[in-house]
């Protein structure tokens, strides 16, 4: 399967060998770097992220590779950030003080909700639900209600709803599971940590015109 040139950035932060693992088995070579002109040149951007927001923000402009980022969106070409790394597509965070983020989309990351029943962080498998048609986006050929793996305690609220692809609910919580504009593609799941369903939807990511 020709993929074209898929990045997998590796900016010191994420499980970045469990996602290169999955995108092999999803049918992509993905290149592991830190390169920013890899980045530029590439056909496809998949940037991951574990932990805390200010960490991984802080990693990507220590390395000088939020603007080639930036850059590389605007060219059209499919991007997928995991977890923190879709939370870094919008403008601010509230994790442990307010930190800025790349912009590209508008909306904030805020803290989960806690409640009788509900432990923060939100970790484990949960059920996914549709927010708009699935029919030519990232989750094509997935069913409202299939389970994916969550790990965290804050999740993005996009500022315009049409961005939103899947939510999933944990107590009172509306968690935006996925979004998507265009070509810009995220979720807060773990699709390597998801099982089959997860690399189908890798699979749906590398394989997109």
């Amino acid at each position: 399967m020709s993929t074209g040139r898929l990045v997998l950035l590796d900016y010191g932060i994420g499980n970045i060998h469990s996602v290169a693992k999955a995108l092999r088995a999803a049918g992509a070579e993905p290149e592991l770097t830190a390169d920013a002109s890899a980045v530029r040149q590439a056909d496809r951007l998949v940037v991951p992220g574990v932990g805390a927001f200010a960490d991984c923000i802080g990693a990507l402009r220590s390395r000088e590779l939020d603007a080639p980022v930036v850059e590389f969106i605007r060219t059209g070409k499919p991007f997928l950030g995991i977890c923190v790394g879709m939370q870094m597509l919008f403008q601010e965070s509230f994790e442990f003080g307010t930190h800025r983020g790349l912009g590209v989309l508008e909306g904030t990351v805020d803290r989960l909700e806690e409640a009788e029943g509900v432990k923060i962080p939100h970790i484990g498998w949960n059920g996914i639900e549709a927010t708009r048609d699935w029919s030519g986006t990232l989750l094509d050929g997935c069913a409202s209600g299939e389970k994916l793996y969550f790990v965290h305690s804050f999740a993005v609220t996009p500022a315009n709803d049409a961005n939103r692809l899947a939510d999933a609910r944990y107590g009172s919580n509306r968690i935006c599971a996925a979004i998507q504009k265009e070509n810009v593609m995220g979720t807060q799941f773990h699709p390597e940590k998801s099982g089959d369903l997860g690399l189908r939807i890798l699979k749906r990511f590398v394989t997109l015109p």
